[in-house]
């Protein structure tokens, strides 16, 4: 077996396209990490749920809108100047639709209502390869590339980030396709490389708007930067743990 680094992030989404929960210990299942993705954000004029990627305009601000989930799985929103709220509840759904300038709602993924235009839902687009896995190299390459952009690992959602270091001219997992990993109890398969959206660009808390970013991955590493795996062998892992090849 060989060592490839330590975990240094573990994040939950647990609202999609709303900024992640970051996490100290993380369980993840077949679907993928606990709690994740369990809620989307509809605009309620039209049902269709919030896409920064595809509608920056509409959903820029949304990845600004926190989120949490209680000890006992209770889901909490709050906006940049605001409180900690329920959700799903008028009050939070008020406050964010405030933030955002137009009526939106939090709803579960397996509410009957609200659904896509197309008539599908972001949760089951994750089940094919729920854990998304990133690496502080594959960073430091992006910010070799693209100099002046802020390559913040939040721009790209990953579940796990793992410190490694650099590999000159490489984003190293883009080669991992097919490797089987294993961090502490948890075992994944690496099954596809991550390709990156107009969600990368979209400024938060922190770093600004930047369109180098995506255009620096369509050029240098076919769209991609990260890789989406399958779970083998469900685990809780803590920042710290040991990734290795199996």
């Amino acid at each position: 077996m060989t060592d490839l680094g330590q975990v240094a992030g573990l994040w939950r989404y647990p609202v999609s396209s709303l900024a992640g929960q970051p996490m100290q210990a993380l369980s993840f299942g077949p679907d993928g990490a606990e709690g994740d993705r369990g809620y989307g954000l509809f605009d309620v004029a039209s049902g269709i749920v919030a896409a920064p990627d595809r509608n920056p305009a509409k959903w820029d601000r949304a990845p600004r809108v926190r989120t949490r989930l209680s000890e006992g799985g209770g889901l909490e929103v709050r906006t940049p100047d605001g409180e900690w709220l329920t959700a799903p509840d008028a009050a939070s759904d008020a406050e964010i639709g405030d933030y955002l300038g137009f009526e939106v709602a939090v709803r579960p993924y397996t509410d009957a209502a609200p659904q896509l235009a197309d008539g599908s839902t972001v949760a089951p687009r994750y089940r094919k390869a729920p854990v998304h896995l990133l690496t502080t190299a594959s960073l430091a390459r992006l910010k070799a590339l693209h100099p002046d952009g802020d390559p913040d690992p939040r721009r790209f959602r990953p579940s796990i980030l793992v410190a490694m270091p650099e590999v000159e001219g490489e984003f190293p997992e883009s080669a991992w396709l097919g490797r089987r990993l294993a961090i502490g109890d948890l075992e994944l398969t690496v099954s596809e490389p991550c390709r990156r959206c107009g969600f990368t660009v979209i400024a938060q808390d922190g770093f600004d708007n930047d369109p180098g970013i995506l255009r620096t991955l369509v050029r240098h590493n076919g769209h991609n930067i990260g890789v989406y795996c399958t779970v083998d062998r469900p685990g809780r892992i803590r920042e710290g743990d040991t990734l290795r090849f199996l």
